[in-house]
């Protein structure tokens, strides 16, 4: 019997993901929260403030704005709403047998109520267990995907056979998928290279080139791969596009919000004129505060995310940290 799958969120990776899923199955039930922008789907099928461009077989996509409904009448759960909505979107909500689906998580934030990866979350509200738990990362703008260029993404699971399955759902002509057990190290992975991210735009901003770009982000890889050995001890190659990949496309392409949000800082921007000018959420500045608690613990040495929490929590200047932050790298 075909699964069917439920996507949580109306962002523009909710839309994406629903357009993926929609190529292969023929039920995707679609939590949107605005029932004007349900309404939108059902009469004109695009998303009225998201990826536009995407029209939707309504014989597959069902959007609804009832939370409970569409995770009662799903086999799979995708939840893409961003991580500073996250609590907000559950807190109090109860759904019986929700511990027995399998949830993905592709949010790639942290839960700042929780200072706790979304798998954590999940598992602690729900009981989901962590081997019905799996995270969608790697190199894939929304915007791409609406475009239909060619992407790849990593299914993490812990139970191998869940993640084939997902990855088979969201295989399609312009995508291109690969499974992992790591389900802990790629989506902390996911959470730090959009702090990675801003320290790149905050240096563009301000003027430095691509020489030292490339030394950032050779630096920004192993400051990664330590934090995530820290806190996830395993064997795991972070040369892989789950993990270097996706930091590379959230560094340096023109449609990455955090690389967008970092520019605005480096420019001269302060925090909350920056996050009033973009119409998206910058995930990498929630993150960077929950990093910094999680760190307090395991103390491994982080100084690019030192140096963008300065930035934004502190209000140090970019220019006095990058400079010292110059000295730090090799």
């Amino acid at each position: 019997m075909e699964k069917t799958f439920g996507v949580i969120g109306s962002g523009s990776w909710a839309t994406a993901i629903a357009k993926m899923l929609s190529n292969n199955s023929d039920q995707v039930n679609w939590w949107i929260r605005d029932e004007d922008s349900v309404e939108y789907v059902k009469n004109f099928k695009h998303n009225d403030r998201y990826l536009q461009s995407v029209e939707f077989d309504l014989s597959r996509i069902h959007p609804s704005s009832d939370l409970k409904q569409v995770i009662e009448n799903s086999d799979i759960l995708v939840i893409a709403v961003p991580s500073a909505f996250v609590f907000k979107t559950f807190d109090g909500f109860t759904c019986e047998g929700i511990e027995n689906k399998i949830l993905f998580s592709a949010i790639k934030g942290i839960v700042p109520e929780y200072h706790s990866i979304p798998a954590k979350f999940f598992h602690k509200e729900f009981g989901i267990p962590y081997e019905r738990i799996g995270i969608i990362s790697g190199p894939c703008h929304a915007e791409e995907i609406a475009l239909e260029r060619l992407s790849y993404l990593t299914l993490a699971c812990q139970d191998l056979e869940i993640a084939q399955g997902m990855a088979d759902a969201l295989a399609c002509r312009y995508v291109k998928t690969s499974t992992s057990d790591d389900i802990f190290g790629t989506e902390i992975s996911a959470v730090m290279k959009n702090i990675m991210a801003i320290a790149s735009g905050i240096c563009h901003g301000l003027g430095y080139g691509d020489n030292f770009q490339a030394v950032l982000i050779s630096n920004a890889i192993r400051e990664i791969e330590r934090f995530v050995d820290a806190v996830n001890p395993a064997h795991r190659d972070v040369k892989s596009s789950a993990y270097l990949g996706d930091l590379l496309v959230t560094a340096y392409s023109k449609f990455s919000r955090n690389r967008t949000f970092g520019m605005m800082i480096g420019k001269g921007y302060r925090v909350k004129a920056a996050q009033l000018e973009m119409s998206m959420i910058a995930e990498g500045y929630y993150a960077v505060a929950s990093i910094i608690e999680m760190n307090k613990k395991f103390e491994a040495e982080l100084p690019i995310t030192d140096a963008v929490y300065r930035i934004l929590y502190e209000r140090m200047s970019p220019i006095i940290e990058v400079n010292l932050l110059k000295d730090a790298l090799n």
